[in-house]
């Protein structure tokens, strides 16, 4: 911050692109949001199942009725 711009002013490098949207973000905002929580979602969805919700998957599937079973009917 210098003088010449107020206080909470965005810094020169870092103006907005443009005014702001519907949402209240401007493009560079909404562009650096994304980039975020995309690299999030990636390492989330590298991570390993823990072994429980593998155990409570396999029992949801053994407890399911089968299309062939006459109680399902």
């Amino acid at each position: 911050m210098n003088e010449d711009e107020p206080a909470g002013a965005f810094p020169s490098r870092d103006r907005p692109t443009r005014g702001r949207g519907e949402n209240g973000l401007n493009d560079q905002t909404q562009r650096r949001i994304g980039t975020h929580l995309r690299t999030l979602y990636d390492s989330v969805v590298q991570q390993p199942i823990p072994d429980r919700f593998r155990d409570l998957i396999a029992r949801l599937e053994d407890d399911a009725p089968k299309p062939e079973d006459p109680a399902s009917a």
